[in-house]
């Protein structure tokens, strides 16, 4: 993906790479058995069809809709033509599960049990040292005190922001927009490593997604 390397290519090189193993080597021997390998680890993602306005997802009770309700924009996408190319979408969302990598998270001892620390291990002095030092942290346990009574239960932050990329100077126009979340049970210098961030969606648009 770094190199954009070709599904024939990465084809050929694993071909290449696996002929110089021994004959029971567990190298994939193409593209697809490598990406079901990926698949089987839970890097799967879901394509949603998207209001090119943003305006909502067709899923839910939407999925069969051929035009927005709110803006009445086609679902699908327009030909040079100006003809309506059926089953093509003219937006999509890509959505990456979380719910399996919060998952493997607990599945590790060493993990599991930092995911705890904000209530365990953390320094309780009144200076601001951790996201479960601020007023919201408190706001959220005294609103949902079932909520804030687990200390197992996770506290995420969302954030998005618009890239290019492409990044060749002309291609300007386009824009993808990911959104990553951050978990802040972690001790602070752990919750924004990249390891623990997750991305969550990519919404291919030169506008924020709505």
């Amino acid at each position: 993906a770094r190199f954009g390397i070709s599904d024939s290519a990465f084809t050929d090189l694993l071909s290449t790479v696996g002929s110089l193993l021994p004959k029971e080597n567990v190298m994939p021997p193409n593209a697809y058995e490598a990406k079901k390998t990926l698949s089987n680890l839970g890097l799967e993602y879901i394509k949603y069809h998207s209001c090119p306005n943003d305006c909502i997802l067709y899923r839910g009770v939407y999925v069969d809709a051929s035009k927005c309700p709110k803006c009445s924009l086609s679902r699908w996408k327009l030909g040079k033509d100006g003809k309506v190319r059926i089953n093509v979408p003219a937006k999509i969302m890509w959505y990456f599960p979380i719910i399996p990598r919060l998952k493997r998270m607990f599945k590790s001892p060493s993990t599991s049990e930092l995911m705890t620390w904000h209530a365990k291990q953390r320094i309780e002095d009144g200076k601001m040292r951790h996201p479960a030092d601020s007023p919201s942290w408190r706001n959220i346990d005294y609103r949902w005190l079932a909520f804030g009574s687990e200390a197992r239960n996770i506290r995420l932050a969302l954030s998005a922001d618009g890239i290019n990329p492409h990044n060749n100077g002309l291609t300007k126009r386009y824009t993808c927009w990911p959104v990553v979340l951050v978990t802040y049970n972690l001790p602070p210098w752990l919750c924004m490593k990249r390891k623990f961030m997750m991305l969550t969606v990519l919404v291919p648009d030169p506008h924020e997604p709505g």
